[in-house]
């Protein structure tokens, strides 16, 4: 079992499972997060976006890239809290007849540790801990469908003790003849561990999500909305809380349906006043059940950024307020190498 741990990396362990929302059993916590700008914008992780140039889409869901996307060179970075980043590259090429293909490398840096022993004393020594995922991505086209699967190697490690695992996704979108609607579903992070972080430990499940979303542009007005339903292999999200009555702690009742359902929902827009500037704002409902505090409710949930487009540059920044302690920037640049060619 765990010897020589500081508290301080499972206290960092223990924060994970709340940025992503979603607590639980499973492992590999950090391939649910969005590092994209535009997505952290628009709310979160969605399943359709009516963009044929953002390389980010088929992070989200394998079956959005395409053949316009080739090319493209993609640089995201988050700056969380606490020293915690993270981020994630990528490009995509032809594959010929055999359809699209794109290389990703996502990454997570917890930061440095002080070791202490059993009686947490500190010894002096230093560590460090960090999360890597490489995706390989494919998608082919049938008409007005496309379908993708990201094939994501894992390697995690966490002072001496290393995991190594297999997760992947495969997605289904279908666009309309226009091009300004999309559905999208999507399952994300199956797989397994292959290695687990000691010996004969016990395999953990992976963060596994089931989306479905729908993305549509306007006819007549430079707006897009998006919606997705996320987590729908869990129905009930809320974490079971108690409060006092009659001096005794009580469970509180289970949430109405309704609210049920908004917890599995993200909704976003974008504003296009120029083909050059994109304005967007997003909201998370259970994000927001999950990390505010009753006495001062602030923006905890809403998320808000914007995109620039100059030549062959693509420049996108959002900001997320997850809780009072504190806001996630999120900055991605793509370069179109097509116009150096």
């Amino acid at each position: 079992m765990l010897q020589k741990k500081t508290v301080l990396l499972w206290l960092m362990l223990l924060s994970l499972e709340g940025f992503a929302q979603i607590g639980g059993e499973d492992t590999y916590r950090f391939l649910s997060l969005t590092n994209s700008a535009r997505f952290a914008a628009l709310g979160g992780s969605h399943a359709a976006l009516t963009d044929s140039a953002d390389l980010n889409l088929p992070f989200h869901n394998p079956a959005l890239l395409q053949e316009s996307m080739t090319r493209q060179v993609l640089v995201n970075y988050v700056r969380y809290m606490a020293d915690i980043h993270y981020g994630y590259a990528s490009t995509a090429f032809a594959a010929g007849r055999y359809g699209i293909a794109a290389l990703g490398v996502h990454y997570i840096n917890y930061g440095s540790f002080t070791e202490a022993d059993e009686e947490g004393n500190l010894t002096g020594n230093q560590f460090r801990a960090g999360e890597y995922a490489l995706n390989l991505i494919w998608s082919g086209q049938y008409r007005n469908w496309r379908y993708g699967v990201n094939l994501k190697p894992v390697f995690s490690a966490f002072e001496s003790y290393r995991s190594f695992g297999i997760a992947g996704d495969a997605g289904l979108a279908w666009f309309s003849p226009s091009g300004n609607s999309i559905l999208g579903v999507v399952a994300r992070n199956f797989g397994s561990q292959i290695t687990t972080y000691y010996e004969n430990g016990e395999k953990e499940p992976l963060p596994f999500d089931l989306m479905v979303g729908f993305s549509r542009k306007l006819r007549h007005a430079p707006v897009v909305f998006s919606v997705t339903a996320n987590h729908l292999s869990d129905w009930t999200l809320a974490t079971p809380s108690e409060e006092e009555s009659g001096g005794e702690f009580v469970v509180k009742p289970q949430e109405s349906f309704g609210k049920q359902i908004m917890r599995h929902l993200l909704a976003g827009i974008e504003v296009m006043p120029s083909r050059h500037f994109t304005l967007r704002a997003g909201y998370n409902y259970h994000l927001r059940q999950e990390l505010k505090l009753d006495q001062r409710l602030s923006t905890v949930g809403l998320s808000l950024g914007f995109g620039v487009k100059v030549k062959r540059f693509r420049l996108d920044y959002a900001t997320t307020r997850y809780h009072l302690a504190g806001t996630s920037n999120h900055l991605s640049l793509g370069i179109n190498l097509n116009r150096f060619f």
